[in-house]
Protein backbone atom coordinates (compact mmCIF):
# COMPACT_ATOMS: atom_id res chain seq x y z
CA UNK A 1 0.00 0.00 0.00
CA UNK A 2 1.26 3.21 -0.86
CA UNK A 3 -0.39 5.50 1.62
CA UNK A 4 -0.33 4.44 5.12
CA UNK A 5 -3.74 5.65 5.44
CA UNK A 6 -4.95 2.98 3.52
CA UNK A 7 -3.66 0.82 5.92
CA UNK A 8 -5.31 2.23 8.40
CA UNK A 9 -8.40 2.40 7.22
CA UNK A 10 -8.03 -1.54 5.63
CA UNK A 11 -7.49 -2.75 9.34
CA UNK A 12 -10.76 -0.82 10.76
CA UNK A 13 -12.55 -2.45 7.77
CA UNK A 14 -11.24 -5.90 8.21
CA UNK A 15 -11.27 -5.98 12.14
CA UNK A 16 -14.61 -3.96 12.67
CA UNK A 17 -12.85 -1.88 16.03
CA UNK A 18 -10.15 0.30 16.76
CA UNK A 19 -8.74 -1.82 19.91
CA UNK A 20 -8.79 -4.96 17.38
CA UNK A 21 -7.18 -2.57 14.47
CA UNK A 22 -4.54 -0.90 16.65
CA UNK A 23 -3.40 -4.51 18.40
CA UNK A 24 -2.68 -6.00 14.71
CA UNK A 25 -1.07 -3.03 13.76
CA UNK A 26 1.35 -3.12 16.53
CA UNK A 27 2.22 -6.32 15.75
CA UNK A 28 3.00 -5.42 11.90
CA UNK A 29 4.79 -2.59 13.57
CA UNK A 30 6.84 -5.21 14.95
CA UNK A 31 7.67 -6.94 11.72
CA UNK A 32 8.06 -4.64 9.32
CA UNK A 33 10.71 -1.84 9.66
CA UNK A 34 10.11 -0.52 6.25
CA UNK A 35 6.75 0.08 7.73
CA UNK A 36 7.57 1.48 11.13
CA UNK A 37 9.99 4.04 9.33
CA UNK A 38 6.74 5.33 7.02
CA UNK A 39 4.47 5.52 10.47
CA UNK A 40 7.11 7.79 12.25
CA UNK A 41 7.10 10.03 8.99
CA UNK A 42 3.47 10.08 8.68
CA UNK A 43 3.12 10.96 12.40
CA UNK A 44 5.32 13.60 12.04
CA UNK A 45 3.72 14.98 9.22
CA UNK A 46 0.60 15.03 10.92
CA UNK A 47 2.09 15.95 14.23
CA UNK A 48 1.15 13.23 16.12
CA UNK A 49 3.23 11.03 18.61
CA UNK A 50 4.10 7.20 17.44
CA UNK A 51 1.96 5.79 20.34
CA UNK A 52 -1.68 7.88 19.66
CA UNK A 53 -0.98 8.06 16.09
CA UNK A 54 -3.15 5.17 14.78
CA UNK A 55 -5.72 5.61 17.45
CA UNK A 56 -6.26 9.96 16.29
CA UNK A 57 -6.60 8.65 13.01
CA UNK A 58 -9.17 6.07 13.54
CA UNK A 59 -10.76 8.67 16.33
CA UNK A 60 -11.08 11.09 13.33
CA UNK A 61 -11.78 8.80 10.92
CA UNK A 62 -14.89 7.42 12.66
CA UNK A 63 -15.79 11.15 13.46
CA UNK A 64 -15.92 11.74 10.05
CA UNK A 65 -18.60 8.94 9.32
CA UNK A 66 -20.76 10.11 12.08
CA UNK A 67 -20.91 13.43 10.50
CA UNK A 68 -21.66 12.07 6.94
CA UNK A 69 -24.66 10.29 9.53
CA UNK A 70 -26.09 12.76 11.12
CA UNK A 71 -27.53 14.45 7.61
CA UNK A 72 -29.59 11.64 7.63
CA UNK A 73 -30.69 12.08 11.24
CA UNK A 74 -31.58 15.42 10.69
CA UNK A 75 -33.61 14.79 7.67
CA UNK A 76 -35.98 12.29 9.55
CA UNK A 77 -36.49 14.87 12.07
CA UNK A 78 -38.47 16.93 9.31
Amino acid sequence: MHDITELFDSLLEQTGSIDMAESDFKRMLVDDSSLRRRYKEWCMENDTTERYGFLDFCKERLERQDDGWGIFQEDEDL
